[in-house]
């Protein structure tokens, strides 16, 4: 299938020899561009007491995040545990922070117009960067089990219908980079 068979859009990854590859255009690289970015400015670095160790350790607060995006994205460990569940957090979500963050810049590094090769590590940072975008804007939209339904019966009039039509287009970037790295 090609861009205009399949409305402009990307046709998706393609496994190489060497990894991944995917032909963008333009707009898609500014929308991704746009959200990966977006993913960096919410994901700050992860903050730590003022103790010398807990800052050299990068142990931080075992309060959940207060954002629902932020909870999304680092859902408690324990889900019926909140004393585990904060004591996981405090030793491990700064480290988590910095990773989210790498995979993104990754993202952000790679990703250009026209036709990207994507070595296996750098197909594995985009594909858990486009996981953490389609997970925040899903929280932002409130999407359910019927969002495929929703869209297809939104008028394209509806305020809302962009949104939904770019979580629709990252679910599928999504599914065909996992087909191609695995």
């Amino acid at each position: 299938m090609t861009d205009d068979e399949n409305g402009g859009m990307s046709i998706g990854f393609r496994s190489t020899n060497g990894g991944v590859s995917v032909h963008l255009d333009p707009g898609e690289v500014s929308i991704l561009r746009s959200l990966a970015t977006q993913i960096l400015g919410l994901i700050e670095p992860g903050s730590t007491g003022d103790d010398p160790l807990e800052r050299a350790l990068g142990i931080g607060s075992p309060a959940p995040p207060s954002d629902p995006v932020l909870a999304r994205l680092f859902p408690p460990a324990y889900g019926d545990d909140e004393e585990a569940s904060g004591e996981f957090r405090r030793y491990t979500e700064a480290t988590l922070r910095d990773a989210k963050r790498a995979d993104a810049t990754t993202l952000l590094e790679t990703l250009a117009p026209g036709e990207l090769e994507l070595t296996v590590p750098q197909g594995q940072a985009w594909l858990r960067t486009i996981n953490d975008v389609r997970l925040a804007l899903g929280v932002r939209l409130e999407v359910t089990e019927e969002v495929h339904e929703e869209v297809a019966e939104m008028s394209e009039d509806d305020p809302r219908y962009p949104a939904y039509v770019t979580y629709d287009w990252l679910t599928y970037l999504q599914d065909t980079l996992v087909r191609a790295l695995w």
